[in-house]
């Protein structure tokens, strides 16, 4: 792999582009990508045509608009391969992200496209603060999620030093910060929480780490909490932003010297903010739902992806593309526990396997400490009210571990005692986490 070529004291080109230098570069992309996937994705031509829209209707920018929304959605109908623009045969990598149903949403790469992440996230953790020879070390999860690899091959592509522990073995984190001195981490902030209470317990002054920067991501969190950690481990907290559908980690990072909203890396991602309920574009400063046209990806190119996300898009500051805001919420139902997507859905799908349980439940969703605690309660039917409670919900607890990726108490109580509502929608979610 290549190393990242700017020197420490460089931007790229790109990056101290003018406005009308990169709206000519992205229109090019644009123009390029509406013409690949009309082309060589079936549900892409159905789409436009449907719309009664042609790539060569996209003269500007500003046409963008005329074109259908893709959504989580279409992805699990086209599950695994539907939406892949090139010969399966030429995808090197697979990961996947969490959908509503039982099977996960797979997004795919070219040797091309990993190459361009890895340039991407090297980008970013050098935005970040990091320089060539630095020790990193990457507490994100390995393996079908993008967070622990993209962090690991940016790292590399910048010339870093990667300590490639992933998520979890917290002793062990606090170990090697103190024996191999990193000068960044690449965690999610809630984790990183947790290190810092771990040398606490172990009676060591978390404000001696080594850690200059902490590259934080996979969750959304605060100012309040960027404080906390800032004060707590002597470090500069750095958000980053990334989703697998679109890439993974590295579509947008905040630059060390300002800390003020990520950067969208607008040359390889066009970015929208629409009405959530209108689909109508808002103009820059409103706050609304985040969607992106990749620019240049060969493997699963997408044409103004709906993330959910409610953001707005702030002018440049530190480089010539624009910021995001800190994401306030979602406008779908998904919630996020220690950095792992999960929706109600998914919950009500293993509930509804079991014939001795009813229907109904409710997701109770706390913060014990630093880290969020999940609690699932559901109900025996009338018929098997005499079932043996205990064994069912550990059943419960290891499916839903085994299936989304989160550890949950769960609670089956007798029939009725998960509470009805005669008006409007069930309460299925009942977050209870301070804002």
């Amino acid at each position: 792999m290549p190393v990242f070529q700017p020197a420490a004291h460089e931007l790229e080109p790109i990056e101290r582009a003018s406005r009308d230098e990169l709206q000519a570069l992205q229109l090019q992309r644009l123009q390029d990508t509406l013409r690949r996937v009309y082309e060589n994705v079936p549900h892409y031509r159905q789409a436009f045509d449907a719309a009664g829209v042609h790539p060569e209707d996209c003269r500007s920018l500003a046409d963008l608009a005329k074109f259908p929304f893709t959504a989580k959605s279409d992805l699990r109908r086209h599950y695994p391969f539907g939406l892949f623009a090139v010969p399966r045969q030429q995808v090197v990598r697979l990961h996947a992200s969490s959908g509503t149903t039982g099977k996960p949403m797979v997004v795919g790469y070219t040797q091309a496209d990993i190459d361009t992440w890895a340039h991407l996230m090297a980008r970013s953790i050098r935005a970040a603060g990091g320089r060539q020879g630095d020790i990193v070390q990457v507490a994100y999860g390995y393996g079908l999620f993008t967070g622990g690899l993209g962090a690991h091959y940016g790292a590399e592509a910048l010339g870093c030093t990667v300590v490639p522990l992933g998520g979890g073995q917290t002793e062990k984190q606090v170990q090697l910060i103190e024996d191999l001195r990193p000068d960044l981490i690449m965690v999610t902030p809630s984790y990183m929480q947790v290190i810092v209470e771990e040398f606490r317990r172990q009676g060591k002054d978390s404000r001696a780490m080594s850690v200059a920067v902490g590259i934080f991501g996979a969750e959304p969190w605060t100012e309040a909490m960027r404080a906390d950690i800032e004060a707590s481990a002597d470090l500069k907290a750095v958000d980053i932003y990334g989703l697998s559908e679109v890439m993974g980690p590295g579509v947008a990072c905040e630059c060390v010297e300002t800390q003020d909203g990520p950067v969208v890396w607008e040359d390889h991602f066009y970015p929208e903010i629409i009405d959530p309920e209108t689909g109508a574009v808002l103009p820059d400063g409103e706050e609304g739902e985040l969607v992106f046209t990749t620019l240049t990806k060969e493997a699963l190119p997408l044409v103004r992806y709906r993330t959910r996300d409610l953001t707005r898009l702030l002018p440049p500051t530190a480089r010539g593309m624009r910021r995001m805001g800190k994401i306030v919420g979602r406008s779908d139902d998904m919630l996020i526990i220690r950095g792992v997507n999960l929706f109600p859905t998914q919950v009500e799908e293993i509930v509804l396997r079991h014939g001795q349980l009813s229907g109904q439940y409710q997701l109770v969703v706390t913060r014990s400490g630093l880290l969020d605690e999940l609690r699932v309660r559901c109900e025996l039917t009338p018929a098997h009210m005499h079932a043996d409670r205990e064994v069912l919900a550990r059943e419960l607890q290891h499916q839903i571990k085994a299936l989304i990726g989160v550890t949950a108490t769960v609670d089956v109580g007798l029939p009725d005692s998960i509470e009805r509502t005669l008006v409007g929608k069930a309460r299925r979610v009942i977050d209870q986490r301070p804002r």
